[in-house]
């Protein structure tokens, strides 16, 4: 079974590739500003706790624009942005991938298939949450690998929903489901 990050999204807006952004320090209505100054189209917004969130497509091809999605712009001046790439590109099946952004800069990025790549300012920022949800390190592979009769794409979205429940956890993000503000 897909995780909710694999599944409703991609479910929920067929025919797009879309992004989930989290936005915190920065009032509602900035937030939407500055995703709208990324010149991708906002599907859905609404504001949970501390963060507004919105789901835009990944690219503009109206425009040609098939470039990534630079957030730096959207986090300055005090303010974060959690970012789930996640589908960056369904037709070569690539796997989500992770971004945090805090005052303007890249901390820490990774893509969900391989979490021993983490990049960033600080490579290292969520990695006592990757440990301790067994994401990374010792107990992160699975026991079962070398089995011929053994299929570990058979938990492939069982560790993504574990891996987006140890990123939602470490920042206090809203969970799902996400109810919309706005709607496009």
């Amino acid at each position: 079974m897909k995780s909710w990050i694999d599944s409703r999204l991609g479910e929920t807006y067929p025919g797009h590739e879309v992004n989930l952004v989290f936005v915190r320090g920065l009032p509602a209505d900035s937030a939407a500003a500055r995703l709208a100054a990324l010149r991708r189209e906002v599907l859905e917004t609404g504001v949970a706790g501390a963060w507004t969130w919105a789901v835009h497509d990944s690219f503009a091809p109206e425009a040609g624009d098939f470039d990534l999605v630079d957030y730096r712009p959207l986090c300055r001046d005090a303010a974060e942005a959690v970012v789930f790439m996640v589908e960056p590109c369904s037709a070569k099946a690539h796997a989500p991938d992770f971004t945090y952004y805090r005052d303007g800069r890249c901390v820490l990025h990774f893509i969900f298939e391989d979490l021993d790549q983490r990049v960033g300012d600080d490579p290292d920022h969520l990695s006592a949450e990757l440990l301790a949800a067994g994401l990374i390190g010792p107990d992160a592979y699975c026991p079962l690998a070398k089995d011929d009769e053994h299929d570990c794409f058979d938990h492939h979205y069982d560790d993504h929903d574990r891996l987006v429940r140890a990123i939602a956890g470490a920042f206090g993000l809203p969970s799902p489901p996400l109810a919309a503000g706005v709607a496009a």
